[in-house]
């Protein structure tokens, strides 16, 4: 665990560089940075990702490869339909929810089956992966913007992980990452009625 921990924090540190090159009107930017940025261009997609970290760490054993990888998995295929134009019109409608629900579900503790879970987040992701997809810049390539905000998710999900299993340790701690849920689930709440 410790080693899946540093290579996440290596990785972090490895892309912060372009990351901070990837934004719009840079130039030489190409599919692959801006695909890395994309996803934290908007604090519902951050909230989210960060939000399915915490619940893998609350589940800890194998759900806390579980339960991220089906949320990678599930975006990658909606990223492809996004991808090719395919118009969903209740994308933003899902993100909004998924952080209403995922930030409940850390602030109450929910705790269902893993595959619950596993379904439930990859379920979310579709929305998250199809948006990242859709809004890809027509002057970019498909596959490394894909390549991009897959990485950057998988990021956003080890920084969630890790997070998670660092205030698991302690009650206060615990309190803590309870009450961050409570606010993940009032930002989703907020964005959701602001959609609607």
């Amino acid at each position: 665990m410790k080693r899946a921990v540093a290579t996440t924090f290596a990785a972090l540190l490895v892309f912060t560089p372009a990351v901070a090159l990837a934004h719009p009107g840079h130039d030489g930017t190409t599919g692959l940075l801006h695909g890395l940025v994309h996803p934290v261009t908007g604090i519902d997609h951050i909230v989210a990702m960060i939000a399915v970290g915490l619940l893998a760490a609350q589940y800890g054993g194998r759900a806390l490869w579980l339960v991220p990888m089906s949320f990678l998995v599930a975006m990658a295929i909606a990223g492809a339909v996004g991808i090719a134009g395919i118009h969903t019109p209740i994308a933003e409608v899902g993100i909004a929810l998924s952080v209403a629900v995922l930030g409940l579900a850390i602030a109450f503790q929910f705790k269902p089956p893993t595959a619950v879970a596993m379904v439930v987040v990859g379920f979310f992701a579709l929305f998250h992966g199809y948006a990242h997809g859709a809004e890809i810049p027509d002057e970019t390539g498909g596959l490394s913007f894909a390549a991009g905000f897959l990485s950057a998710t998988a990021l956003l999900l080890g920084a969630g992980v890790g997070l998670g299993l660092l205030l698991q340790r302690q009650t206060l701690s615990r309190r803590l990452m309870q009450a961050g849920g409570g606010v993940m689930a009032l930002v989703g709440v907020a964005t959701l009625a602001n959609l609607l």
